[in-house]
């Protein structure tokens, strides 16, 4: 197996439930091919898949992160959901440290923790539910339940193993 590995952080059930709905919602219909997800890592080699699996397991084996959905962002032709959690942050720079040599430019560029809710639309419609979504928002808390391992298969990605964070 080649295929690119990816690093997502699970939502609570409700919240899942929530941001799937908005990405369902908002989302060209050809193009969502995936649920809603909070991606940490969009390409590690295959050739570290041990490595991670190890380091994956270490990380969840501590209290459930807290974070904020603290607003929103616009992505040009799309919409996403600002997340905003110091410890998932510190989580994903020890991940990101343990793997600097075989992170991709895009990996290593800086994390900007987001849930996308659509994209690939025309800058106008993204503007439009940019001010639509900004009327009523409110942050709210997020809940994470743990860190999953995938594998992209040109397109659909293929669930390898989750991990629950240890409950407060």
């Amino acid at each position: 197996m080649n295929e690119p590995l990816i690093v997502t952080a699970d939502f609570a059930p409700a919240d899942h439930a929530f941001l799937d709905a908005e990405r369902r919602a908002h989302f060209p219909p050809e193009r969502n091919i995936l649920p809603a997800h909070l991606t940490l890592f969009h390409a590690l080699p295959p050739s570290v898949e041990p490595e991670l699996r190890r380091r994956l397991a270490e990380a969840a084996d501590r209290p459930v992160p807290r974070a904020t959905l603290a607003g929103l962002r616009s992505l040009g032709g799309g919409v996403a959901y600002v997340v905003m959690s110091d410890e998932l942050d510190d989580l994903r720079a020890e991940l990101a440290d343990g793997f600097k040599g075989c992170l991709t430019a895009q990996d290593a560029a800086g994390w900007r923790a987001h849930v996308t809710i659509q994209n690939k639309v025309d800058p106008r419609v993204a503007r439009d539910l940019l001010a639509d979504k900004e009327r009523g928002f409110r942050p709210r808390p997020l809940g994470l339940k743990g860190l999953a391992l995938h594998r992209y298969q040109g397109g659909p990605w293929a669930t390898v193993q989750r991990w629950s964070f240890r409950q407060r």
